[in-house]
């Protein structure tokens, strides 16, 4: 007879912008300000242009995060598999909490590591490890990416 000996209340393989674990976290709701497809699930959202009602990509002259976008299984995917989220519909924003996010190609972020948030081209929006001409985060890396993926926790702090 065999017996479980450890115990991880952590996802070991995620979905970009799924919840990671039972750690408290906050998720409201915000209206997609992008067009058909471009927002994605698991990168920080900025306030859109009717700030707290809308969030979209953040852009050169963005300050502040309101979240990251929660993969709340929901969105169903089209014919070849891909996810399109349409102009206008309702998304999960995760305040503060531990979220599978999506991992600029360049970094390599640790364990404990401070996150950035890209602000412009493709990978606007995705998460890095590096402070140049990015988006400070009050949050940390929980794992190394994985596939493109990684672990992080939003402090319970007002993003500024």
């Amino acid at each position: 007879m065999s017996a479980q000996l450890t115990y991880n209340y952590g996802t070991q393989h995620g979905v970009a912008g799924g919840i990671y674990d039972l750690a408290p976290y906050a998720i409201d709701t915000f209206l997609n300000a992008e067009n058909n497809g471009v927002m994605k699930f698991g990168i920080a959202v900025v306030a859109g242009t009717n700030a707290g009602v809308e969030v979209k990509k953040p852009v050169s002259a963005s300050t502040a995060i309101e979240g990251v976008t929660n993969n709340n299984l929901s969105t169903e995917m089209d014919i070849d598999g891909n996810i399109a989220i349409k102009k206008g519909a309702a998304i999960g924003v995760m305040r503060y909490g531990r979220i599978w996010v999506r991992v600029a190609t360049e970094a390599t972020p640790e364990y404990g590591d401070p996150a950035y948030v890209v602000k412009t081209g493709d990978e606007a929006g995705f998460f890095t490890d590096s402070s140049s001409s990015t988006l400070a985060v009050k949050g940390r890396f929980l794992t190394a990416p994985d596939n493109g993926l990684a672990v992080v926790e939003l402090f319970n702090q007002a993003q500024s």
